[in-house]
């Protein structure tokens, strides 16, 4: 769902549980914090002033594949800015004792995948990838190949086999779509054929609710809680993955730095409401900045997530009902993954949970709750 905005898979819960079953309550290595940067959101966080104490990983959109096998390295910038932003956000990376990933695709970007993984253009579009890798200072690769349809699986297969075989000790991710916890499919053995491939597959848990046919208003990163018309949340999600072959060591999932906004209905689990904005407009900075008060400010227990409700319209987007990451649900899901021995967490994106009105040192206070938590 990275770039806005793509479907989300409609998998599920069944099967045989994978060998893996074991909980950890401690004593597994540091969880990874890998944090999305990208090039049209860099006036929000100027790479100089990133918080390196608070992530291990900073994950840097985008490159875009090209059919025949070429990539773009604007950045969502331009040709010459681009590459030099990108090379400088890698070189401060490294400087704060991160590692640098470079962001392949997203949304919006299926064609060239399909096309430029493709036998014929294979190892053009491997070369080209790490040629970009080295130039630009990276320390690997996050295939953001959305989505990955049935047919594609051969093709992705053998290109994430390339990348490892000539390239053994580079990093390499891949994101993969939430789940709809209603559909009762099998667990899916796709993912187990690519767990040994990726040193971390992170599930994008966000987005996962809408005024969509069936659904009532739902949280848009719920922890928890999923039911019949809100059929999504962070544990079903993952436990789908855990179930289909994943290792929790590998698994991550993900935490959005915005919000989604209602119209219609002043709170979760109600019909009738309406989405009007979300990623972009309603960064965590903005949230902070022109929607919340304490007053309005509400925690539904079962979910672990916090939210706005009101039946008078709030903000620039007049919601009635604005769901949204806060400390207290960053807290809960450091602690649910901790309890799980998952591997960690993606962040969708770290400029907008930046705020920069705040005095020096307060600045991130998602990042610096995800430190405290993860």
């Amino acid at each position: 769902m990275h770039l806005r905005i793509a479907l989300p898979l409609l998998l599920a819960l069944a099967g045989p549980a994978a060998a893996d079953d074991t909980v950890f309550a401690g004593g597994f290595q540091r969880a990874w914090v890998a944090g999305y940067h990208v090039g049209y959101q860099r006036d929000l966080y100027p790479n100089a002033e990133i918080d390196f104490s608070t992530i291990t990983h900073l994950m840097v959109g985008r490159l875009t594949p090209n059919a025949n096998g070429t990539v773009n390295t604007h950045f969502d910038i331009d040709a010459s800015n681009g590459p030099i932003w990108a090379r400088a956000a890698a070189t401060a990376a490294h400087a704060g004792g991160a590692k640098a990933i470079l962001m392949v695709g997203g949304a919006g970007e299926y064609q060239g995948w399909v096309g430029a993984a493709a036998p014929a253009n294979r190892q053009t579009f491997v070369s080209n990838l790490l040629a970009a890798m080295d130039d630009l200072g990276y320390d690997g690769l996050d295939l953001d190949w959305e989505p990955i349809q049935t047919s594609d699986q051969p093709n992705f297969i053998a290109l994430a086999q390339a990348l490892r075989t000539q390239r053994p000790g580079m990093l390499l991710t891949v994101p993969v779509g939430w789940v709809n916890a209603n559909f009762s499919a099998t667990p899916d053995p796709f993912f187990a054929s690519i767990a040994p491939l990726f040193d971390q597959i992170n599930v994008m848990t966000y987005d996962m609710a809408g005024a969509w046919e069936g659904w009532q208003s739902w949280h848009s990163s719920a922890l928890a809680g999923n039911g019949g018309n809100t059929p999504s949340s962070v544990e079903s999600s993952a436990e789908f993955y855990r179930r289909s072959g994943v290792p929790r060591a590998r698994l991550g999932i993900g935490i959005p730095f915005y919000g989604t906004c209602w119209r219609n209905v002043n709170g979760p689990r109600l019909f009738g409401g309406t989405v009007v904005a979300s990623d972009n407009l309603l960064s965590y900075r903005n949230i902070m900045t022109s929607y919340y008060s304490a007053g309005v400010r509400q925690w539904d227990a079962a979910a672990s997530m916090g939210y706005l409700g009101s039946s008078a319209p709030i903000g620039p987007q007049q919601c009635n009902f604005l769901s949204y990451d806060d400390e207290q649900s960053i807290a809960a899901k450091g602690a649910w993954l901790r309890r799980n021995g998952l591997g960690g967490t993606i962040i969708w994106t770290i400029g907008q949970g930046h705020i920069p009105t705040l005095p020096a040192g307060q600045r991130d206070p998602l990042l610096q709750a995800i430190k405290a938590a993860f």
